[in-house]
């Protein structure tokens, strides 16, 4: 069958245009544009910097994470056992809602580490009132949660660093009322225990 002299010549000329087109997209303008070198002076800025400050009222993405003590539990790379700020009452109530949404499904509600995943057949977590964490320090807590270990996930990313040390200080509260005694509690709250029973 004969090729139609008209069709084919269109043929070409489109393929040649399209060639040319895709040619001049490659120019090493962007490659090649003016800029500034870190901390090189400028003409352009009246102050003749070319680094330029940060916008006031923003606030960059992510941040240093340069306090040890608050963000890994650690202080000289050693597990801490101290907290970065006050525990209050308000941090404890904190760490036992943050405990029962983001530790509870594995540990459980006291801890003991029988929470529901655990019971539909997952591996079963340390209980809190082992020995050997009854003894680390709560710094190790905080690590954990911020790190992960075996296998549980890091919660960094879903836990901020305050939260973390809330959930921590609510755990020893965990651990010491498994082993607390009636003296241990002040004698003017000694009453409120015999109401609730």
């Amino acid at each position: 069958m004969p090729r139609n002299p008209a069709r084919w010549r269109f043929g070409r000329w489109a393929f040649a245009a399209a060639v040319l087109l895709v040619l001049a997209g490659c120019r090493q303008d962007m490659h090649d544009a003016p800029r500034y070198d870190p901390l090189e002076a400028s003409t352009f800025f009246r102050d003749g910097r070319s680094a330029r400050n940060q916008v006031a009222n923003t606030v960059s993405r992510g941040s240093l994470r340069e306090d040890e003590h608050l963000y890994q539990g650690t202080i000289g790379g050693q597990l801490t056992d101290t907290f970065p700020m006050p525990v209050t009452a308000e941090m404890m109530a904190r760490g036992r809602e943050r405990f029962n949404v983001f530790c509870s499904p594995c540990h459980g509600r006291t801890g003991q580490g029988n929470g529901m995943v655990v019971q539909r057949g997952f591996r079963a977590p340390p209980s809190f009132h082992d020995e050997r964490l009854r003894n680390a320090p709560v710094g190790y807590y905080v690590n954990v949660e911020t790190n992960g270990f075996g296998a549980m996930p890091d919660y960094a990313a879903q836990v901020p660093a305050a939260d973390r040390w809330a959930i921590a200080s609510y755990i020893r509260a965990l651990q010491f009322s498994q082993r607390a005694s009636i003296e241990d509690v002040p004698a003017d709250r000694r009453g409120d225990l015999e109401a609730a029973q």
